[in-house]
């Protein structure tokens, strides 16, 4: 941080705050690693409201689902999209590209298109 004084005081003032936020802070954080009574009776309350389920079992599970045929990591899409040029069947692009974007792979794919078929001229194009 800069050396100014409006500096100096937001320092002095956020240690403060930390020395007299201090002790509520590690009330809290014993409580949330239940180190004291009170944290062991959330956790009693905890099992009444949720399942608790073993650590062991959810591994076993996990395994079980590894052990499965692995399908294609790939998504389900509707529509057949060329890869290179990222059209659709349609010759729409995607939902997420931007129309700038698009327009660049326009004029890139155009360009392309009408390289093939005109020879360039030589000299300068006024």
């Amino acid at each position: 941080m800069a050396k100014s004084l409006r500096s100096k005081w937001r320092r002095k003032m956020r240690a403060e705050k930390r020395k007299k936020n201090a002790p509520k802070e590690l009330a809290r954080l014993k409580q949330a690693l239940s180190l004291d009574v009170k944290g062991e009776v959330a956790m009693s309350d905890m099992q009444e409201i949720a399942t608790v389920v073993p650590a062991d079992k959810i591994k076993n599970t996990d395994v079980e689902m590894a052990e499965k045929e692995p399908e294609d990591g790939k998504m389900e899409m509707d529509s057949k999209r060329n890869k290179k040029t990222l059209l659709d069947e349609n010759g729409q692009y995607p939902v997420w590209m931007s129309q700038r974007q698009a327009k660049k792979f326009k004029t890139k794919r155009m360009s392309k298109k009408g390289a093939q078929g005109k020879k360039k001229k030589k000299g300068i194009a006024w």
